[in-house]
């Protein structure tokens, strides 16, 4: 296990500091955990909320509108079990040391572009390289 590097409360990642040094790598570290801690104890409200309106509704339009709340909810954890499993994968390459690396190209990602979504994979031009790529192949 590595040693923590010390961060100061109002740290922020700058440009003109060693890309990806200790203390950057300990920000989005626990910029991550935090979001994945927040994560799992939504997920764990949404079950014991769902465990709690397992009950029998008379009315039919009640019925219905608990099922569809009901389903929403399992959507979004669906979503939140896929996010999950991205801060997962982003905490290993920060293990790995292959965190903030654009995956396409072997390039730095922006710090601005990981500090607004820590779990980016590609640099913001693969990732619109990428979507155009996407777009013309569903216009097919």
């Amino acid at each position: 296990m590595k040693q923590e590097a010390f961060l100061p409360d109002d740290y922020r990642p700058a440009e003109d500091e060693p890309f990806m040094n200790d203390r950057q790598l300990e920000y989005f570290r626990r910029k991550l955990n935090t979001w994945k801690n927040d994560l799992m104890a939504e997920t764990r409200d949404t079950l014991e909320g769902l465990q709690d309106s397992t009950r029998n509704i008379p009315d039919v339009a009640d019925r219905a509108s608990e099922e569809t709340d009901r389903a929403l909810e399992l959507r979004t954890r669906d979503r939140q079990r896929k996010l999950v499993a991205k801060i997962n994968a982003a905490l290993r390459r920060i293990d790995e040391g292959e965190y903030g690396y654009c995956e396409v190209t072997g390039e730095p990602i922006s710090l601005k572009r990981l500090d607004a979504r820590p779990i980016a994979t590609m640099s913001l031009e693969a990732q619109e390289r990428h979507e155009r790529r996407e777009k013309v192949h569903r216009d097919d």
